[in-house]
């Protein structure tokens, strides 16, 4: 089984609607979508869900009023002064204290130090995942919801859950759809993958992301290769693009022109494989996609 992570270092370069083509051109593919905090694959894979589940990635303090004894213990050691007080405004001299669930970090310090044992510190709900058929192949993915963290501990879940398909069903193949960027959520949709595919556009900021990526792809030891989509809205900067990654030991497996069947694509719902009239942006992806998988397989 390999595993392929396509990942882009800013948003907007068109990743996504390259991993649905390349769904669609794979064999037998069990996709994730780790971009759970802003998830978008779906939205193309129309995915038939068939179990889901509430995510945990963490827990969150809360005061019990009937044992709290109002010390105060609980704001002097919370360093992130999610403890407020407030006072009876018809008893000044009775103060009570609330945590901000919002502002709260859950490391558990405040219940750790409780004198009373006044606050509790259990797991909370920060998402929900899925596992869903869509006509390519089984889909993970999931839900980080409103202003949550541990975005790094869903994409492991998500990942894990979609090799675990490709094990027990025998799926020669994982294709995913990571998060933009170098951050957390990046390095957990990486890390172990089989080979990253990196799609950039010829723009200052992609130029800029890309080597970020690469330092990233190259920190953890995981080979790395690029796919340069919209090449021709700056040739230039394009080849530009191209030289830097040659000379970064990143091979390049597709230049792909721009094409507004990309944004039709989206709005029907279908990927940009099965829409575009135009048979020059479908051949384009095909090639890109057969090199990818070449490269994959040791080529």
């Amino acid at each position: 089984m390999k595993e392929i992570v396509i990942i882009s270092g800013k948003g907007g370069t068109g990743k996504t609607s390259l991993v649905a083509s390349f769904a669609s051109l794979a064999e037998r593919p069990v996709l994730a979508d780790c971009d759970v905090d802003a998830a978008d694959l779906h939205l193309v894979m129309r995915p038939q869900v068939v179990k889901q589940e509430d995510f945990s990635g963490g827990s969150k303090a809360r005061i019990i009023p009937e044992k709290c004894t109002a010390c105060g213990t609980c704001m002097e050691v919370c360093r992130f002064d999610a403890v407020k007080r407030s006072f009876d405004p018809d008893d000044p001299s009775k103060i009570e204290y609330s945590i901000d669930k919002n502002a709260c970090e859950g490391c558990g310090v405040c219940a750790y130090f409780c004198p009373d044992k006044a606050i509790d510190f259990s797991p909370v709900v920060n998402g929900r995942w899925f596992i869903s058929e869509t006509r390519f192949g089984p889909m993970v993915h999931a839900k980080l919801g409103v202003a949550e963290e541990n975005s790094g501990k869903l994409v492991t879940l998500v990942r894990t859950e979609a090799k675990n398909i490709a094990r027990r069903d025998g799926h020669p193949l994982v294709v995913v759809d990571g998060p933009p960027g170098v951050g957390c959520p990046v390095i957990a949709s990486i890390t172990g993958a089989d080979l990253v595919v990196v799609v950039t556009e010829p723009t200052v900021s992609g130029e800029h992301d890309l080597e970020r990526v690469h330092m990233l792809t190259q920190h953890f030891g995981i080979p790395a290769v690029v796919c340069v989509n919209k090449y021709d809205i700056n040739p230039s900067l394009a080849d530009a693009i191209v030289d830097s990654s040659k000379q970064w030991g990143m091979k390049v497996v597709g230049k792909i022109h721009y094409d507004k069947s990309f944004t039709k694509a989206q709005r029907e719902g279908i990927p940009v494989t099965e829409f575009s009239q135009d048979g020059r942006i479908k051949e384009e992806i095909q090639e890109t996609w057969a090199s990818i998988m070449r490269i994959a397989a040791g080529g």
